[in-house]
């Protein structure tokens, strides 16, 4: 189960916070570790701040975009401070992300977020997750570093991990009644735009309403038996918009 959790940097600066971030990992018995364009690396401040946890550094896969490191995972976790102008669902606490988290990595990968270490993740960037998470911390001073945010999601996985029920012990759900992918859910989102600019629903890209419906589907959280359902509805109404 915790081979199914992805740690993913976003254009880390400091070759050394790579290394760090990986010990945290390691501590909390995670190891699949993704890098977006990071701005050096391989470095070997990266593996001496590892400090132990270097095959974790060795082992990591650098990529040339966030949503080529998530395209296979079912849940993607944004660590973010709220952002309400993007209504994705979100977690004000993070152990309830991580229950979260571990039950969908039962059958599927699925991703931890964590952006730059001076500005975090972009809007886009925070599009291609399907929810945010933030860290409480003191009002007047929350700040932490990347690692130190990624050590303290990481110890709340691993928790939840720890005290999952048993019945997480239970056979493969059938492929249908999983979650998506964000590739699967990418082809729908492309599919709904294309038959609203048809129908005349919109008739201009319109981001606003764009993000809305993708918050909305977030929010339901749809099985692949059910993105199914409704990819064969969009299909339907396209072959009578290409009729009429």
């Amino acid at each position: 189960m915790l081979s199914n959790i992805r740690i993913v940097l976003v254009q880390t600066f400091h070759p050394g916070n790579i290394g760090a971030s990986a010990r945290a990992m390691k501590t909390m018995g995670l190891r699949d570790l993704v890098l977006v364009t990071p701005r050096q690396f391989p470095d070997p401040e990266a593996s001496r701040l590892a400090a132990g946890a270097e095959d974790v550094v060795d082992n990591a896969r650098v990529v040339g975009s966030l949503k080529e490191a998530v395209v296979d995972c079912v849940q993607v976790v944004g660590a973010s401070a709220r952002l309400r102008s993007l209504p994705l669902p979100h977690y004000d606490e993070p152990d309830e992300m991580a229950r979260s988290l571990v039950a969908n990595a039962v059958d599927d990968p699925v991703a931890l977020v964590f952006g730059r270490e001076r500005f975090g993740l972009t809007n886009d960037e925070i599009r291609c997750c399907s929810h945010q998470v933030s860290i409480p911390a003191n009002p007047d001073y929350g700040v932490l570093n990347l690692a130190q945010a990624v050590q303290v999601l990481a110890h709340e996985v691993f928790t939840a991990w720890r005290r999952r029920p048993e019945s997480d012990y239970r056979a493969a759900r059938p492929n249908t009644d999983r979650a998506p992918t964000r590739e699967q859910l990418d082809h729908f989102h492309d599919h709904l735009t294309h038959i609203m600019q048809r129908s005349g629903f919109i008739t201009q890209p319109h981001a606003r309403t764009e993000e809305q419906l993708q918050a909305l589907f977030a929010r339901a959280q749809p099985s692949r038996k059910e993105l199914s359902l409704l990819r064969g509805l969009l299909s339907s109404l396209e072959r009578g918009l290409e009729d009429g």
